[in-house]
Protein backbone atom coordinates (compact mmCIF):
# COMPACT_ATOMS: atom_id res chain seq x y z
CA UNK A 1 0.00 0.00 0.00
CA UNK A 2 2.99 2.46 0.65
CA UNK A 3 3.52 2.32 -2.69
CA UNK A 4 0.26 2.94 -3.85
CA UNK A 5 -0.27 5.85 -1.32
CA UNK A 6 3.81 7.26 -2.81
CA UNK A 7 2.28 7.28 -6.36
CA UNK A 8 -0.98 8.91 -5.73
CA UNK A 9 0.83 11.78 -3.45
CA UNK A 10 2.88 11.70 -6.58
CA UNK A 11 0.52 13.03 -9.20
CA UNK A 12 1.16 8.62 -10.43
CA UNK A 13 -1.88 6.71 -11.66
CA UNK A 14 -0.90 3.49 -9.85
CA UNK A 15 -2.04 1.35 -12.40
CA UNK A 16 -0.17 3.07 -15.32
CA UNK A 17 2.94 2.76 -12.98
CA UNK A 18 2.78 -1.04 -12.46
CA UNK A 19 2.38 -1.45 -16.00
CA UNK A 20 5.40 0.84 -16.90
CA UNK A 21 7.38 -1.29 -14.18
CA UNK A 22 6.45 -4.82 -14.99
CA UNK A 23 7.58 -3.92 -19.02
CA UNK A 24 10.29 -1.99 -18.31
CA UNK A 25 12.22 -3.40 -15.27
CA UNK A 26 12.65 -6.71 -16.50
CA UNK A 27 14.16 -5.85 -19.37
CA UNK A 28 17.17 -3.51 -17.53
CA UNK A 29 20.58 -4.53 -16.59
CA UNK A 30 19.99 -3.08 -12.94
CA UNK A 31 22.26 -5.86 -11.55
CA UNK A 32 25.47 -3.71 -13.59
CA UNK A 33 23.41 -0.43 -12.51
CA UNK A 34 21.40 -0.19 -9.88
CA UNK A 35 21.55 3.37 -9.76
CA UNK A 36 18.85 3.33 -12.93
CA UNK A 37 16.37 2.44 -10.90
CA UNK A 38 16.12 5.89 -9.28
CA UNK A 39 14.67 6.95 -12.88
CA UNK A 40 11.74 4.79 -11.63
CA UNK A 41 10.82 6.40 -8.59
CA UNK A 42 7.87 7.39 -8.11
CA UNK A 43 8.70 11.04 -7.58
CA UNK A 44 10.94 10.83 -11.09
CA UNK A 45 9.85 13.63 -13.43
CA UNK A 46 9.58 11.57 -16.51
CA UNK A 47 7.68 8.95 -14.30
CA UNK A 48 5.57 11.60 -13.81
CA UNK A 49 5.28 12.89 -17.05
CA UNK A 50 4.44 9.25 -18.44
CA UNK A 51 1.88 8.05 -15.68
CA UNK A 52 -0.06 10.96 -14.84
CA UNK A 53 -3.35 11.27 -13.57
Amino acid sequence: MSIAETAKSNGVDFYEYLKKLFTDLPNLGIQQLPEILVQYMPWSKSIQAECRK
